[in-house]
C-alpha cells in the first residue's frame, strides 16, 4: 500500500489530503510541522511526502533541505504544495530536489493520480527525465510573462 506523509500546518489541508487519498486505497501520515514532518520522514518512511512551504518555524524549504541531505531520506519524492505560486518559488523547490510542485487552491482529487503517476515513473527510472520535464514547464511558464 502506497504511503504519503503529508506536512501542513493547516489541519483543513491535510484533511483534504487524507480524505482523498485514503478513498484511493493509500496511507497517510500527517505532521503539523516541520520538526514532526521530519521525524515522521525518518521513522515511517512513506513513498512521498506531500510538503507545505510555509510553515511557522522550520519551513517546508528547510524541510526539504534536511531530508535530502540525510541518506536515509533522500529518495523520498517530496511534492512541494503551497499557496507559494511564483516563478522563483516554483524554481527553488525543483532546485532543492522536489519532484513536483502543487498550488493551493488545488483540486484533491487529482492528488493520488498525480502521486501514482509519479511513483510510476520513479520506479520506471526516470527521475531526472521527470525532473527535467518540470524544469522545462517552468522555462516555458517563464518565457510566456
Amino acid at each position: 500500500m502506497t504511503s504519503v506523509l503529508v506536512i501542513d500546518d493547516e489541519a483543513p489541508i491535510r484533511l483534504l489530503c487524507r480524505v482523498n487519498l485514503e478513498a484511493e486505497g493509500m496511507r497517510v501520515l500527517e505532521a503539523a510541522d516541520g520538526p514532526s514532518g521530519l521525524e515522521k520522514a525518518r521513522s515511517k518512511r512513506p513513498d512521498v511526502i506531500l510538503l507545505d512551504v510555509m510553515m511557522p518555524g522550520l519551513d517546508g524549504w528547510r524541510v526539504a533541505e534536511e531530508l535530502l541531505d540525510d541518506p536515509e531520506t533522500r529518495e523520498i519524492p517530496i511534492v512541494f504544495l503551497t499557496a507559494r505560486a511564483e516563478f522563483r518559488d516554483r524554481a527553488r523547490g525543483l532546485d532543492i530536489g522536489g519532484i513536483d510542485y502543487v498550488t493551493k487552491p488545488f483540486n484533491p482529487v487529482e492528488l493520488a493520480p498525480l502521486v501514482r503517476g509519479l511513483l510510476d515513473r520513479l520506479q520506471a527510472g526516470e527521475r531526472d527525465e521527470l525532473r527535467r520535464e518540470k524544469i522545462s514547464d517552468l522555462r516555458a511558464l517563464m518565457n510566456a510573462d
